[in-house]
């Protein structure tokens, strides 16, 4: 299963504002917004597969860190630096940020439409349309979000939950802010190199490599990362069905093959076993719970009013 991981931590206030997102918020601004963001996706994606996972993985990390506001798209300028260059968001895939430009300049180019629609309304339909296009749900987007006024590196820091977390570490952090156990499971799919290489080659004086991981994905593990590649190198998280948006992460959990120590304790924590059981076993069950999961992260930390606009260029301010 390509399911993109991003186990998020959704650090911004849960609820803020998120009474003002409704299904159908263009409808009399511009109505056909939903069409002509998933046409421009479309066409990115007949470019590149990437498309998926780096808007998937984009969309996550803006949510995660000051909401949901388009305000990791944000280029460095003069004496501030964004959040897009913090290390931890510095292997955010370029495609990404160009399937949101694209859509952006494509829904500005209907008169009716230009400068009405935010980008980070327009990042959260990109997601959804490359969760559809890699055989995923397509579900209705909530909409009415305005973009973030800052964007600055520090920020990120402390936001990502760090790939030995363990559950009760994880829970704590996604309650915080509105999601349950569930919720934290259901969401998952793409590292890098640098997050794991510990497991695979220094887990302990006793093991060169963690014991709990199957050690047929172990040497998969190494072949892909060997010593001293370039950390930004990003791998998928499920080896068996790369491309196809589905639930076999949660399978390959049940066979030992979770990459991060944080992922395989889904499965080797008994509070969570019997869950990862069910969306392993249940494909409807799992795209359920994963558009609950998307559902309520689209709320995390909506700008309304004075604390937020509608950007010209998703890159810069106004």
């Amino acid at each position: 299963m390509g399911r993109f991981y991003f186990l998020v931590v959704l650090c911004i206030f849960p609820y803020l504002a998120s009474a003002q997102l409704r299904q159908n918020y263009y409808a009399n601004i511009c109505p056909n917004v939903e069409n002509i963001v998933r046409n421009a996706v479309k066409l990115k994606f007949s470019q590149t597969f990437v498309t998926v996972p780096a808007t998937l993985r984009l969309f996550f990390h803006d949510c995660m860190v000051e909401g949901c506001d388009a305000s990791v798209i944000i280029a460095s300028s003069g004496s501030n630096q964004a959040e897009k260059d913090n290390p931890d968001n510095l292997s955010l895939a370029g495609d990404g940020f160009d399937t949101v430009i694209k859509a952006k300049a494509a829904v500005d180019a209907i008169p009716s439409c230009k400068n009405k629609v935010s980008c980070a309304d327009i990042l959260a339909m990109a997601t959804r349309d490359v969760v559809a296009l890699a055989g995923g749900p397509s579900y209705a987007v909530e909409l009415g979000r305005l973009d973030g006024l800052s964007s600055t590196a520090a920020s990120v820091n402390g936001k990502l939950p760090q790939p030995t977390n363990n559950l009760n570490q994880l829970n704590t952090l996604f309650a915080s802010h509105g999601l349950s156990q569930t919720d934290m499971i259901a969401l998952s799919g793409f590292s890098h190199c640098s997050k794991f290489a510990n497991r695979v080659y220094n887990f302990s004086q006793q093991n060169q490599v963690d014991p709990t991981l199957d050690k047929t994905y172990a040497t998969q593990l190494q072949a892909m990362c060997p010593k001293n590649v370039d950390p930004r190198i990003a791998i998928n998280m499920d080896p068996i069905t790369p491309r196809t948006f589905d639930n076999v992460y949660y399978q390959n959990l049940q066979q030992g093959k979770g990459l991060f120590t944080s992922d395989q304790v889904l499965f080797t924590d008994s509070r969570a076993k019997p869950t990862v059981n069910n969306l392993a076993a249940n494909s409807p069950v799992f795209q359920q719970a994963f558009v609950t999961a998307m559902t309520k992260l689209g709320r995390v930390g909506v700008k309304t009013g004075s604390n937020g606009n509608i950007r010209r260029d998703c890159s810069a301010f106004n």
